[in-house]
C-alpha cells in the first residue's frame, strides 16, 4: 500500500479537527502524516492543543509549532487520532508496533472520540498475524514468556538497534507475541493478559474505536462497527 493512502487517511482525520480542540496525537508513520497536516492548519491559524503518545511524536509536534499539553492539565480530550498495526471487523485493534502502546491506550481512553487512521493492509479477518506487543516489567520476562507460550504464541523480546532490550518511553520491555491470526476473542485474551503480575499493558484495543478512516490510492472509506 502506498504512502499516499496513509496520507489520505490522515488528511480525512485532520478534517475532523475544530478550532479550540484538545487532541490526542498518535505515534507511527500514519500518525506522522496527521501531525504534518495538522501543523499546516496550525500555520494557517488553527488553535489546538495536543497530548502526544510518544517522545518522537512530541518532537514532531514541536517542529510544526503544535501546542502541547498533558493529561494533568487536560484530563479529558475531545478527539484522539492514531494508527493501528491490525484491525478486525469489530474494530478491535493491535497497536504497539512502534513501542508506544501504553501511552497510546491512556490517551485514547481519555478522549471522547478515538479515530483510527490506516491503510488497507491493516485490515484482517482475525487478529494475531502481527505480533501482539505486551509491555512488561523486566523482572517478569521469563514467567510471562512461559504463560504466553502456553497460550500458543511465539514470544520474542523486542530488541533495539544495538542488540540490547528495547526500552519504551516509560522504560519497560516489550514481548512480541505472534499468535498467527488466531485471536478470535480479543477481548477475552485482553482481560486474561491484564491480570498477570508484571504486565504493564498490552496492544489489544477492544471496544475503544469510533471508526476507522481507511485510506487507499482511490480515496478514504469510513468503517464503523
Amino acid at each position: 500500500m502506498s504512502d499516499e493512502a496513509k496520507r489520505l487517511a490522515a488528511a480525512a482525520a485532520v478534517e475532523l479537527v475544530q478550532d479550540g480542540m484538545l487532541l490526542g496525537i498518535g505515534t507511527g508513520s500514519t500518525a506522522e502524516h496527521f501531525i504534518r497536516l495538522l501543523g499546516a492548519r496550525v500555520a494557517d491559524g488553527l488553535s489546538v492543543s495536543g497530548v502526544p503518545t510518544s517522545d518522537r511524536s512530541a518532537d514532531l509536534c514541536r517542529e510544526f509549532s503544535i501546542t502541547l499539553t498533558n493529561l494533568d492539565d487536560t484530563p479529558i480530550l475531545d478527539l484522539a487520532v492514531d494508527g493501528a498495526d491490525e484491525f478486525d471487523g469489530a474494530l478491535n485493534l493491535i497497536k504497539g508496533g512502534g513501542g508506544a502502546l501504553l501511552r497510546e491506550k491512556i490517551v485514547a481512553g481519555a478522549a471522547k472520540r478515538f479515530v483510527v487512521i490506516a491503510d488497507a493492509s491493516k485490515e484482517v479477518a482475525a487478529l494475531g498475524q502481527f505480533p501482539l506487543p505486551v509491555e512488561i516489567i523486566p523482572m517478569a520476562r521469563q514467567p510471562l514468556s512461559q504463560r504466553l507460550s502456553n497460550m500458543g504464541a511465539k514470544v520474542t523480546l523486542r530488541q533495539a538497534a544495538d542488540g540490547t532490550a528495547f526500552r519504551t518511553d516509560e522504560n519497560h520491555w516489550i514481548l512480541d507475541c505472534a499468535f498467527g491470526a488466531t485471536i478470535s476473542k480479543p477481548a477475552d485474551l485482553a482481560r486474561t493478559i491484564s491480570l498477570w503480575p508484571g504486565v504493564v499493558e498490552h496492544g489489544l484495543f477492544c471496544g475503544m474505536t469510533e471508526c476507522i478512516l481507511l485510506g487507499s490510492d482511490d480515496g478514504v472509506r469510513t468503517i464503523v462497527n
